[in-house]
């Protein structure tokens, strides 16, 4: 009996380690989503505080030397507004979101299947010794 409740419990902190996994790739996801957006939409940017006719700027993926490229020493300021840095920051802290999060996705996971494959081996085992018995018990 106490190798089934240890077996129990090894499969419910299995549990926990996947979805701690499982959540922090829905993080990862959500920022690789912020930084997609941040590069595929349109925006537009302000010349000074409560501008009413701010410009309208392309985004920053499908422009070719267009608004979102050229800089404010060129009279734009939409360079400005939406920085690369912002979006390559977004990026670098997705990576060890989800590296870890697919590291525990997966401990997690294979813990599971391995409590799982030593129960069935253990039945099996079981089936075993009973069917020895029976034919020893026959034997006799």
């Amino acid at each position: 009996m106490r190798s089934r409740e240890y077996d129990l419990d090894f499969r419910d902190r299995a549990g926990r380690i996947r979805a701690w996994g499982l959540a922090l790739l829905v993080v990862a996801g959500v920022l690789w989503t912020w930084c997609a957006v941040l590069l595929v939409t349109p925006y537009s940017a302000d010349r000074h505080p409560d501008d009413k006719y701010p410009d309208d700027c392309e985004s920053r993926l499908f422009t070719v030397r267009g608004t979102a490229n050229e800089g404010i020493q060129s009279g734009d300021h939409c360079a400005n507004e939406r920085d690369w840095p912002e979006i390559v920051t977004l990026l670098g802290l997705s990576l060890p979101v989800s590296l870890t999060g697919a590291a525990l996705f997966t401990t997690g996971s294979l813990r599971r299947r391995l409590s799982a494959h030593a129960e069935a081996m253990r039945e099996l085992d079981r089936i075993a010794d009973a069917r020895e018995q029976r034919e020893a018990a026959e034997g006799s």
